[in-house]
């Protein structure tokens, strides 16, 4: 369901001046967005649910401080995208993982030959486990870019960083991805006996 501005803009309006089922209607608009970011962000069910949960609260408490003249979305999104690399960053920068990511969009499509099915699914793995190596802030315009689709401007906003940083981190994700995919077909196209004796040899001369 598309929801107007003017229709988020009331809620914002009756939620400040008190009005706790506005405010929820909020939540119902924009727990699943949330939810998503948090869930690519830090890689956990339950880590995403405590994020969203943490980042309405702080929209909550926060409601004067937002501008109008920016999208409700950015503004919630901003929230929750701090409140991540806050997490991470805690955590020590402690890598995570991201499996079963929006479980939605890795339904097989039926229409595919299983062969098919089969090299789309690697790929998709492949992808989430590169994304996961990257440092949180070029990981999130990743996301935020490719996931929910945001304009360089509007990422700008999110991250409360500028247009140029954001397409130069963009730019150096892709690479670094590239990179780390390449590594990964590499690894994967060394036969596995050859792979295991390189390994053997590697940690004995440790």
């Amino acid at each position: 369901m598309t929801i107007s501005t003017e229709q988020e803009q009331l809620w914002v309006l009756q939620a400040r001046q008190g009005n706790q089922e506005a405010f929820a209607r909020i939540v119902e608009a924009y727990q699943r967005p949330v939810f998503n970011l948090a869930y690519r962000m830090l890689g956990s069910v339950e880590a995403a649910e405590d994020a969203a949960q943490e980042t309405f609260v702080r929209a909550y408490v926060r409601l004067d401080s937002y501008d109008p003249a920016y999208k409700l979305a950015s503004w919630i999104l901003s929230i929750a995208s701090h409140h991540c690399i806050d997490c991470l960053r805690k955590s020590n920068g402690r890598q995570v993982s991201l499996e079963q990511i929006d479980g939605a969009r890795w339904i097989p499509d039926p229409r595919l030959r299983p062969e098919e099915r089969t090299m789309r699914a690697e790929q998709r793995h492949e992808v989430r486990e590169q994304l996961q190596r990257l440092p949180e802030q070029y990981r999130l315009v990743v996301i935020l870019r490719y996931w929910h689709d945001m304009s360089y401007v509007e990422i700008a906003r999110v991250t409360g960083s500028t247009e140029s940083a954001v397409k130069s981190r963009l730019h150096r994700a892709r690479l670094m991805m590239a990179d780390l995919l390449t590594e990964a077909e590499q690894a994967a196209s060394v036969p596995e006996g050859e792979r295991r004796l390189t390994e053997s040899a590697v940690s004995n001369r440790v």
